[in-house]
């Protein structure tokens, strides 16, 4: 079968240079890390009893995209790009409802109250981070609290608790971009799932329809990929930081590795989800978000944080080796974006 050439471009940490013209950005810090430095470490969110592992990912190359031979390859997978990448640390797990409602539900403040502790000058600048409404129903519907994914949050929940997990910790925290996403769930592999082309092998390594009866899991059940991350295939599709659209790859992706969103649809998820056949789950299948996840939102206008409909979505967290300047993170709307916030929606 004839291959389609690839195209070389740069994601730098996630200030991005792409190869074949892009103006470089810049770093937050005037000299780069040096990455021989990246070890694990466990992450503790202060005031609480709540902690989360963090992964070091390497730099690297790929080929981001299925080849046209994959089985069950979508359209929108091609033609493949090859990528470089900066270094990181990813979430070793998808965000839990430990971590998340600290944030949400204004647990470390209320802790401080009935202990009667002082707010340090990291908790006074995170006390002031904006936090959501209160949902209108339980948002785990039921199928687990504790050590369970979180789910249904909007895009935009995501990024403000990113913006909330990087004050409260002095760490620049972010979600991933679709290319890095791939890059981590891929960990040095190039074949249909991080662990081969057999479909027969993913029970071993994700959940979806056929083992999940219907719910989500409790993060790190199953084997994790090469890199040692876990649910990467399955359990809850995550958000990245991209704008959907099916052809970018041949269309955009020469030009930057990121798809800077423009509307509130549609944006990504990636890994599919325990309510996804075995094809979704594949490393290179994108899903896109859809206003149909707000469908049973009773507000008028709908929520900016919540995706009632979407029990299938969460996220992971990254942290960028060398974090990019601010205003290169407002030019690519890496951090929450204000308009959403004026416009009282979210994608």
């Amino acid at each position: 079968m004839k291959h389609q050439p690839a195209i070389s471009i740069l994601v730098y940490g996630m200030a991005i240079v792409a190869l074949l013209g892009s103006s470089q950005l810049t770093t937050a810090a005037d000299k780069k890390a040096d990455e021989s430095a990246m070890k694990p470490y466990t992450e503790e969110i202060s005031g609480v009893d709540v902690k989360f592992d963090m992964l070091p990912i390497p730099a690297g190359e790929y080929l981001m995209g299925s080849p046209e031979s994959e089985a069950d390859r979508n359209e929108d997978e091609g033609p493949q790009v090859k990528v470089k990448i900066e270094p990181f640390w990813m979430g070793k797990y998808e965000v839990t409802w430990d971590e998340y409602d600290i944030w949400s539900f204004r647990l470390d403040i209320q802790r401080r109250k009935i202990a009667g502790v002082a707010a340090t000058k990291r908790d006074e600048v995170s006390d002031a981070v904006t936090r959501p409404t209160p949902p209108y129903t339980d948002m785990t519907f039921g199928m687990g609290h504790d050590g369970y994914p979180a789910i249904c949050m909007t895009q935009h929940a995501a990024k403000m608790y990113c913006r909330w997990l990087s004050e409260k910790t002095g760490h620049y925290y972010r979600l991933p971009t679709e290319a890095e996403w791939e890059y981590a769930c891929r960990a040095g592999s190039s074949t249909a799932y991080s662990f081969g082309d057999d479909a027969d092998s993913l029970d071993d390594y994700g959940w979806f329809y056929d083992n999940s009866d219907e719910q989500y899991h409790e993060i790190g059940k199953k084997k994790p990929n090469a890199w040692g991350l876990y649910d990467m295939h399955g359990n809850v599709s995550e958000w990245v930081l991209d704008r959907y659209t099916a052809d970018w790859y041949a269309r955009g992706a020469s030009k930057s590795p990121l798809n800077v969103p423009t509307d509130m649809y549609p944006r990504i998820v990636r890994g599919g989800s325990w309510d996804d056949d075995p094809d979704g789950l594949r490393s290179a299948s994108r899903y896109s978000s859809d206003p149909e996840w707000k469908f049973q939102d009773p507000q008028i206008p709908k929520s900016i944080w919540y995706h009632t409909d979407a029990l299938h979505v969460g996220f992971r967290v990254i942290r960028p080796l060398n974090p990019p300047a601010k205003a290169d993170r407002t030019k690519l709307k890496l951090d929450p974006e204000p308009e959403i916030a004026a416009q009282g929606r979210a994608g």
